[in-house]
């Protein structure tokens, strides 16, 4: 696993100095990580640096300096890293108007399940969802859920081949796919695997 190690973490003090010049890497980072499915569903590929973001972040917003709180983070953010034969993202349904939100997360229960990716020449590989929490009840969905791909070694291998990879969503209410997946999310999505 590529785990975030504690002492590759920065204090609050160095972060604070650090703050804007991470954040604009990371943003600008994102950006070869972030794929539109659809109009109403995106993708936000996470890896070693977004989920470090996020956990340097946390221990800033909760003013967190003692040791166990710092490792208690570790462990809450490092299973979101991807491990070298995975891909792992964070899903976010969006509809700007309240009303219409609700609507469609009615409709849209059991959506996290049919999301898949495609590397060139195997067969598509659904997500694994919400493996920390269930986010859906009987009435709708969450428009948050925190998904896994696993690819496994011979998919990894032809994606770093140079293969070409496809994105989509089969959901009775929700249809749409992008193939190909662009170069620069593709060769960004690469470098999260090892084989």
């Amino acid at each position: 696993m590529m785990a975030i190690a504690r002492d590759s973490l920065l204090s609050l003090e160095q972060y604070a100095r650090q703050r804007a010049e991470f954040r604009a890497r990371v943003i600008a980072h994102k950006k070869t990580r972030t794929l539109h499915v659809g109009e109403h569903v995106t993708l936000a590929f996470e890896d070693e640096l977004t989920i470090r973001y996020q956990v340097q972040e946390m221990l800033r917003i909760e003013r967190t300096f003692e040791e166990q709180g710092i490792l208690d983070e570790l462990d809450a953010y490092n299973p979101l890293v991807p491990d070298g034969q995975n891909w792992k993202a964070t899903m976010l349904i969006e509809y700007p108007e309240e009303a219409e939100r609700r609507v469609w997360l009615g409709k849209l229960r059991g959506v996290e399940d049919r999301v898949w990716v495609r590397v060139a020449g195997f067969d598509p590989v659904f997500a694994i969802a919400d493996e920390d929490l269930e986010r859906e009840n009987d009435v709708k969905t969450s428009s948050v859920h925190f998904l896994r791909f696993e690819l496994g070694p011979e998919r990894a291998g032809a994606m770093l081949r140079g293969a070409a990879l496809a994105v989509g969503i089969d959901h009775a209410a929700y249809s749409a796919a992008v193939d190909p997946v662009p170069e620069t999310i593709r060769n960004s999505l690469c470098g999260d695997l090892r084989v």
